[in-house]
């Protein structure tokens, strides 16, 4: 029983994880705009702001989306994972453990989910495991 559910519950683990980043990412674009963005990153200490703003709207986008299609999973869950410690270190760690006082709590889970989700193969309809399937000759084992 806990193995057939097991997929269907990292599928939806991974779209939820997913849409998360992929949201977050989005508003780096389209509500705060990449010129805020930069500006925030820069008010915090985030070094080479105008760099690193971009490239964590563009990672949050592109690691959601790779999240919700199941597709370079390991990578896409270390560098969200990576993503979200910086998100510590420079905005929520000085508050603390508890999200209701602006802490660490849920970026510690969005780390922790991604890198769950992400070394576990995904579960069903990931791309991952349907590529891997599609490469292994019929007979083999992987």
């Amino acid at each position: 029983m806990i193995d057939q559910a097991r997929p269907v519950a990292l599928l939806l683990a991974r779209v939820a994880l997913g849409v998360i980043f992929l949201v977050h990412g989005y508003q780096k674009f389209a509500v705060m705009g990449l010129a805020g963005a930069t500006k925030f990153f820069e008010s915090i200490g985030v070094p080479m702001a105008g760099v690193a703003a971009p490239a964590i709207a563009v990672l949050e986008v592109a690691g959601g989306l790779a999240l919700i299609l199941g597709a370079a999973l390991p990578i896409a869950g270390t560098l969200l994972a990576l993503d979200m410690v910086g998100a510590i270190v420079f905005v929520h760690g000085a508050s603390g453990f508890g999200v209701d006082k602006g802490g660490y709590e849920f970026v510690l889970s969005l780390a922790a989910g991604a890198l769950a989700v992400g070394f576990t193969g995904g579960g069903a309809l990931a791309l991952d495991s349907l590529l891997r399937r599609r490469r292994t000759p019929a007979g083999a084992t992987a």
